[in-house]
């Protein structure tokens, strides 16, 4: 049985789908792009569990898609720093293609976990696991306690476990 939003939502596509592509082809100067992201805008509506009013669909439309637009644009960005790493690595250390969309996608997956903590737990995390600061000099550069800094350490750890194994966070345990 179709849900409320479904059919509101079916209305919504067959009447602003033009306009919400063209909208996002002014945006990219790409039709294909466009096209892609008008999909991904409309999959963000359907995939919501939250009741759909929409008294203004074009502004409410252009606010999912700059959304979208967003990810898009941080995807790309990403996708960018992560094939310049793999261009400064020596060759020998590259992995297969299939490996590397494997990482890049994880690698999605973090940055999409992490933007969601506040920024001081973010950077206490990314200064401890990538720049390899100690907790006293992340409590000094954040003027908290360095029990407070193992706390965002360990919040932001843990938010990136649940990433690397989804799956096992929400179900039973093997051996129960």
């Amino acid at each position: 049985m179709a849900s409320p939003n479904s059919a509101q939502l079916t209305a919504l596509y067959e009447q602003q789908h033009r306009w919400l592509r063209s909208w996002l082809f002014r945006q990219l100067d790409c039709s294909q792009r466009a096209a892609d992201l008008m999909q991904d805008t409309f999959m963000r509506l359907l995939l919501t569990e939250d009741v759909l009013e929409v008294r203004e669909p074009r502004p409410f439309l252009a606010k999912v898609a700059r959304s979208v637009l967003s990810n898009h644009y941080r995807r790309a960005r990403l996708e960018k720093a992560y094939l310049q790493a793999l261009q400064d690595d020596p060759q020998a250390l590259v992995p297969d293609l299939a490996t590397q969309l494997i990482l890049f996608e994880t690698l999605v997956q973090l940055d999409e976990a992490l933007s969601q903590l506040d920024v001081p737990v973010r950077q206490a995390f990314l200064w401890s696991q990538l720049d390899g600061l100690s907790h006293g000099e992340i409590a000094e550069r954040l003027g908290i306690s360095i029990a407070t800094v193992k706390r965002h350490i360990v919040k932001a750890g843990a938010r990136c476990l649940m990433i690397a194994s989804p799956a096992s966070a929400c179900s039973e345990p093997a051996w129960s």
